[in-house]
């Protein structure tokens, strides 16, 4: 009888063992009915816009305005190359596009002496066809006078060669209005090609001025510096990088698992807290979501077409904004690792 009962007793107490370890284990991997409302990653982020700046132009160091993790503000001069061989340049420039705009201007000129030139050729063939018109008139009454014996053959030749005279003086003043036309059209070309030469210049004065302006190097937006690696003195050359630049607006990435992502969506308050800040506790907003696995953004990429398999979770990153207000937001920098929590919703 006795030995009965602790045989019952075993048992209940197995099944209890059993029911409290399937328990335990549901509770652990958050399954029906212990799915858990709060998903929490702690593969998250604080990123930043870190900007690295570099020089357009070389040149040697002349000043070096800041120091490192300094404050700036858009605009502030952080680096001066030495431009005193840009300045010369762009004098040179400027001095060139004077003497194209001289010389265009030299155009009009020649221009309006062409023009007379023009219709003063154009006044000697009047005058030529008039001559031309009186000679043929004089040589046809003169013609007429003869044959009835008025004229001598003398004079009537005379006349003739004066008409063939007249005639060469009007070609010959045709030729000359031509050519004066021809003049005019090449100063017309010449014109354009001036006009053409001083675009020319006015653009080597701009890339000039720009290559004088690019060595000063400053700030493009407010924020941050990282570490400075430019020195007075050194010479340096474009794209040499000298300093970042860490904008104040930042933000956070949190990587999810896809099961997680279930009962999240834009818009959803959240809340992290950063490692760096002795466990300070923000909140903040979701702001989207990835449109592929960080996988999928992977240099190398995976392939699943293997005979053996094992399923794993993915990962899909989801852009979470800083809410306003926050003291300790101000201290977060790009980098930082910060665990990150979200009420699931049904």
């Amino acid at each position: 009888m006795l030995a009965k009962a602790s045989r019952h007793i075993a048992t209940a107490l197995a099944l209890i063992v059993g029911v409290l370890g399937v328990v335990g284990v549901l509770y652990a991997w958050g399954l029906p009915p212990f799915r858990a409302s709060t998903q929490t990653t702690d593969d998250a982020y604080v990123r930043g816009q870190v900007t690295t700046l570099a020089p357009q132009v070389s040149g040697n160091i002349k000043l070096v305005a800041v120091q490192d993790y300094q404050r700036v503000a858009a605009g502030d001069l952080l680096i001066q190359l030495d431009d005193s061989s840009y300045v010369q340049q762009l004098a040179s420039a400027r001095a060139q596009l004077a003497s194209a705009e001289a010389s265009l201007s030299g155009t009009a000129q020649d221009r309006s002496i062409a023009k007379s030139s023009v219709e003063s050729a154009d006044a000697a063939v009047d005058s030529a066809e008039a001559a031309l018109a009186g000679a043929k008139a004089d040589m046809d009454r003169s013609s007429q006078l003869r044959e009835r014996g008025v004229v001598t053959r003398s004079d009537d030749e005379d006349l003739q060669l004066s008409y063939r005279q007249a005639t060469a003086s009007l070609r010959q003043a045709k030729a000359q209005a031509e050519t004066a036309r021809q003049k005019l059209a090449a100063i017309d070309i010449e014109e354009r090609s001036r006009e053409a030469g001083v675009q020319q210049a006015r653009a080597a004065v701009s890339l000039a001025q720009i290559a004088l302006d690019n060595t000063r190097i400053v700030a493009p937006v407010d924020g941050r510096l990282g570490e400075l690696s430019a020195h007075l003195g050194q010479y340096v050359s474009a794209g040499t990088r000298l300093v970042t630049v860490v904008p104040d607006t930042i933000w956070v990435v949190a990587n999810f698992k896809e099961t997680q992502l279930a009962g999240l969506q834009e818009g959803q308050a959240v809340s992290f807290t950063v490692d760096a800040l002795g466990k300070a506790r923000l909140t903040g907003h979701i702001e989207s979501f990835s449109p592929a696995t960080g996988s999928q953004f992977s240099v190398l990429g995976s392939s699943n077409a293997t005979g053996n398999f094992i399923k794993i979770a993915q990962r899909i990153p989801v852009r979470i904004s800083v809410d306003a207000n926050q003291s300790a937001a101000a201290k977060l920098a790009p980098g930082m690792s910060v665990v990150v929590r979200a009420d699931a919703q049904a």
